[in-house]
């Protein structure tokens, strides 16, 4: 049974262009589950594809002492999200690294649900978003630490450079706390390059565009450092990223 159609009263898609989503809404409906077993680990890198519309719905569910770390890029030229939902069993550990990077009239939003229900649990989100344009990208991450699930350590950074003011940023990290026993933090923040930057990088002969790619990709960059094999998502980013500052 296909699940209801989302509207913009429910909190978690306030921002989503639905317009856009209705014709694959079938399809994507229900979120793909992943599980990790008990002391496992899992690392994957989420790239985006040639599609107007981009969604990935997924839910990840991991054991005692299990370990996942996702890195994902979202550059739809319409409307892209990432949504993820994820459980922590005792000692369990999860990262997210994601990037928004957007131009003309695109929506790119990653939506994130981070349950604790173990003890020790640690969970870290760290979101970059690069807007131009009419752009929009959306942050919207809850982290929950259930009754009992104490000593849970967890934080979400979320940081959006706007390039030009008709691009919009939406940071809403919230957190959900039951245990007393925690160390949970959250910042976001919403700027623009520094033009004392832009002045020297082009005083060293780079052009204005150069020089708007070299530190975007200083902003966005540090992303993909950890990741085994970050290539592809790099290589992606800043082939986004020269679009984006065109």
């Amino acid at each position: 049974m296909t699940a209801p159609f989302p509207t913009h009263r429910q909190e978690e898609w306030r921002y989503a262009d639905l317009e856009a989503l209705k014709p694959v809404w079938e399809q994507f409906a229900e979120p793909v589950t992943m599980t990790v077993a008990a002391g496992e680990s899992l690392e994957e890198v989420w790239l985006p594809s040639a599609d107007d519309v981009q969604l990935r719905r997924i839910q990840v569910a991991l054991g005692k002492a299990a370990k996942a770390r996702i890195f994902a890029l979202n550059t739809a030229p319409v409307y892209g999200r990432i949504e993820l939902e994820v459980s922590l069993e005792e000692g369990a550990e999860f990262e997210l690294f994601g990037a928004n990077i957007g131009a003309g009239l695109s929506t790119n939003e990653i939506v994130t649900n981070v349950k604790h229900v173990g003890i020790g649990g640690r969970s870290r989100q760290t979101v970059r978003s690069v807007l131009n344009g009419k752009a929009i990208g959306s942050y919207l991450g809850k982290v929950e630490v259930a009754r009992g699930a104490q000593r849970t350590d967890a934080e979400q950074s979320v940081k959006a450079m706007l390039l030009d003011r008709g691009a919009t940023a939406n940071c809403k990290p919230e957190l959900e706390i039951f245990a007393d026993d925690v160390k949970c933090a959250h910042g976001a923040s919403v700027g623009e390059l520094d033009a004392m930057q832009l002045f020297y990088a082009e005083s060293r002969g780079l052009d204005p565009a150069g020089a708007r790619s070299l530190l975007l990709e200083g902003f966005v960059m540090g992303l993909w450092d950890s990741a085994s094999d970050g290539d592809a998502i790099r290589d992606a980013a800043r082939e986004a990223l020269r679009k984006v500052v065109a």
